[in-house]
């Protein structure tokens, strides 16, 4: 089997299942073709794994002209059973080819829908995107097949890596520092409880204001800015509460990455969270914003170690049955076997 994808994104949770599935259909013997952006740092994970074009088909550059006839001409020539569009903008480099299934993935909520002109079916990665795109016209195929993140558990960090002591508890999130990401009303959060100590692990240009926030509030000596990282997991495992609040997520990949290393998830009531946690079952979840209700799940977690344990325990079997690597790379490899 053969596919060609087309991704343009930068760094983040797309980027980090994007991995993970170039990884999988690799292992099940899939052959790739992959287009990227120039200077991915995750270019190195999916060596080997996809033979890698790098282009930056910008609005303003030549690749904006050649790479569509480059494209088109290595579908006639390769025959791909399919071709895969990540996200929006990369659906406007879709051929016009009718020898294979056309796709394009949706981790988000588009506003409209002349970027899918050449697509035969949206992947949307919640039924709520599916959802969407009905509503605002779609008229063609709609799968939802979701992500699914690594699985295997691995050896906290030391605590002393981000000079935090051994006995506070230590509440982590992960992201891209944007407004959305509700970083601003975690560290308000944080101020609201005095022993926990905070892990930011991402970057992005809201730092400089959250760094701020922090020590206006008071505290930035318990709240720790880890930037990127490789493998973001042995923070996770070192960690005794994971917080993702967000005012927007249209899934939630930190989560399921959360449950995979044991620790306990307190999030938003946002779009993708509300389809997949309980709240009180295999997490908590707290109003977009409520700065208040994020320190009191927090407090109540960090109080109760038993809480924790069974709500990590409920989110670890949430993860197992429904975000598995295998059951989620089935679902593409039928996809991708399918001529619509």
């Amino acid at each position: 089997m053969k596919v060609m994808h087309f991704h343009f994104g930068k760094d983040g949770g797309a980027e980090r299942f994007f991995v993970h599935l170039v990884n999988a259909l690799a292992e099940r013997g899939v052959e790739q073709t992959s287009v990227i952006r120039h200077g991915r740092i995750w270019k190195k994970d999916i060596e080997g794994a996809t033979r890698i074009i790098e282009s930056n088909f910008r609005n303003l550059s030549l690749d904006r002209i050649l790479l569509p006839m480059k494209v088109s001409s290595m579908a006639r020539r390769e025959k791909p059973d399919a071709l895969f569009a990540w996200m929006p903008r990369a659906s406007r480099l879709m051929p016009n080819y009718k020898g294979c299934i056309k796709i394009s993935r949706l981790g988000d909520y588009p506003l409209r829908l002349d970027y899918f002109r050449n697509t035969d079916c949206l992947v949307c990665n919640t039924p709520g995107i599916a959802e969407h795109v009905r509503k605002i016209g779609w008229k063609r195929d709609v799968e939802v097949i979701s992500n699914f993140t690594g699985t295997e558990p691995v050896a906290p960090i030391s605590r002393a890596t981000l000079d935090t002591p051994e006995n506070v508890p230590v509440v982590m999130s992960m992201g891209r520092f944007v407004p959305r990401k509700g970083f601003h009303t975690l560290i308000q959060a944080i101020a609201k409880v005095p022993d926990a100590y905070l892990w930011l692990v991402g970057d992005g240009e809201e730092r400089a204001n959250l760094e701020k926030l922090a020590a206006d509030l008071g505290v930035a000596k318990r709240v720790r800015f880890a930037g990127w990282q490789k493998d973001t997991r042995p923070f996770l495992a070192a960690s005794d509460i994971f917080v993702m609040a967000s005012s927007h997520e249209p899934l939630g990949n930190v989560i399921l990455e959360s449950w995979a290393q044991g620790t306990p998830v307190v999030s938003s009531r946002s779009e993708g969270p509300q389809w997949f946690m309980r709240d009180g079952e295999n997490g908590l979840m707290v109003d977009i914003g409520d700065a208040d209700g994020f320190a009191q799940a927090i407090d109540r977690i960090a109080g109760d170690t038993s809480l924790g344990e069974r709500l990590a325990e409920r989110g670890h079997e949430t993860l197992m049955n429904q975000f598995s690597k295998q059951a989620i790379t089935d679902a593409y490899l039928k996809l991708f076997a399918s001529k619509r």
